[in-house]
């Protein structure tokens, strides 16, 4: 049996933050979103990372399976990655005038995705997604924009609930909300609002936080693909999460049709800060004629780390080897779990999957062995799908199978 980790360090240092930071650690990467549960088993603070590894102010080695939420998917520093952004940054990064790096890295994007004819660059994932219901309401001359239930798009207010705080009924009066493989609703919505939505914005699969992942059914997106062009209505895909993991086309290439809009981000660039919006050509005109920038969306670093990064996907084969890696540790895991009598549920494509114990609705059995991972070594979180990178190996994977015996073993005692 393994010794369990401890914290102090990163204790030590959250009393500081909460000081002279709102929340200590706000967003995602913080203990109040929800997918720290119990806060107590959890690292807050890192001090090196490395491959797959990342390691906590109190020298604990885990095996990250959150990958930075999604950045990392060659290997924490890599190194044709890092070379080629060390190389750029001795040249220059955040200059008046842009370098033409940008012009490569958007040619390489234009060459590697299929319903790309052309990119735009910003630094989040939301940046992109906020451009692309911009365009399609732009061009379209419509407010109405179609969501499927529990999406994520961002944190901009017209991606939110109404009563969240901040948002105000009008950032969300013109959102509309339909079931995910329901499209026979779908439908319905565009005969009931015909000729006023703009877009239908959806991620390629529901891999929303709190529920188990879900495929689209046979034909589902044929169909959105059809409603979408017959209507006049730009189909957005928000490829953030998924993008590079599934196909380096695109996810949308995966699943068989063309987007109009594809947004990316997270594994554009192994960590380096860049975002991207691709589109068809009918759209160009209208995102040129729009006014979106930032202070940093033109550094050249982040352009050469994405070059490096989707030249070594394409040359590794990489959404093969991370579906492949994945569905490896999806079996190993079920297994694990039935040889203590638990109902482990691994849904969505291998390299970005979910888990949930099933055996208990109120989801305590779950926390409790994800708690046992994590205290002994795999950085796992409660609510939010996971992440493969290439730099994983049989023996990482091995070692999570370990740990995840001895997790369940730990829980079944205890009840």
């Amino acid at each position: 049996m393994r010794e369990t980790y401890t914290y102090d360090k990163s204790r030590e240092a959250f009393a500081r933050a909460m000081k002279v930071i709102p929340s200590g650690i706000y967003g995602h990467l913080g203990p109040a979103e929800g997918c720290y549960t119990p806060v107590e088993a959890f690292p807050f603070y890192s001090s090196k990372a490395e491959g797959p590894y990342v390691w906590d102010l109190d020298g604990n080695r885990f095996i990250d399976y959150m990958c930075a939420y999604g950045p990392n998917v060659l290997g924490y520093n890599d190194p044709d990655v890092d070379a080629a952004a060390a190389e750029q940054r001795a040249l220059g990064d955040c200059t008046t005038l842009p370098s033409t790096k940008m012009v490569d890295f958007a040619e390489l994007l234009v060459d590697t995705v299929a319903s790309a004819d052309w990119a735009f660059f910003a630094k989040n994932g939301g940046d992109v997604t906020t451009l692309a219901v911009m365009t399609a309401r732009a061009y379209t001359h419509r407010k109405k924009i179609v969501f499927f239930k529990g999406y994520y798009h961002g944190v901009a207010p017209w991606t939110q609930k109404i009563d969240y705080a901040g948002v105000i009924p009008e950032d969300v009066m013109h959102n509309i909300y339909v079931n995910w493989n329901d499209l026979d609703e779908l439908e319905a919505v565009f005969k009931k609002y015909k000729g006023e939505i703009a877009a239908v914005i959806s991620q390629p699969y529901m891999h929303g936080n709190f529920m188990d992942n879900v495929l689209p059914a046979d034909g589902f997106w044929k169909e959105v693909r059809r409603l979408c062009t017959e209507n006049g209505t730009v189909l957005v895909v928000d490829d953030v999460r998924a993008g590079f993991r599934l196909d380096i086309a695109g996810s949308d290439h995966y699943f068989g049709f063309e987007a109009d809009l594809i947004c990316f981000c997270k594994a554009l660039a192994n960590g380096y800060n860049v975002s991207a919006l691709c589109g068809k050509n009918f759209l160009k005109n209208t995102v040129s004629g729009m006014s979106y920038t930032g202070s940093y969306w033109l550094s050249a670093v982040p352009f050469a780390a994405g070059i490096a990064c989707i030249n070594k996907m394409k040359r590794i084969g990489a959404p093969q080897i991370l579906i492949e890696k994945g569905t490896k540790l999806k079996e190993g895991l079920i297994a694990t779990a039935n040889k203590h009598g638990f109902d482990l549920r691994v849904t969505g494509v291998p390299s970005l999957f979910y888990l949930r114990i099933a055996d208990d609705p109120t989801l305590m059995l779950h926390q409790e062995w994800i708690a046992e991972c994590v205290k002994r070594g795999v950085f796992f979180t409660n609510h939010h799908n996971h992440f493969i990178n290439a730099a994983l190996t049989d023996a990482d994977i091995a070692e999570t199978l370990d740990i995840a015996d001895e997790a369940f073993a730990v829980v079944k005692k205890r009840h």
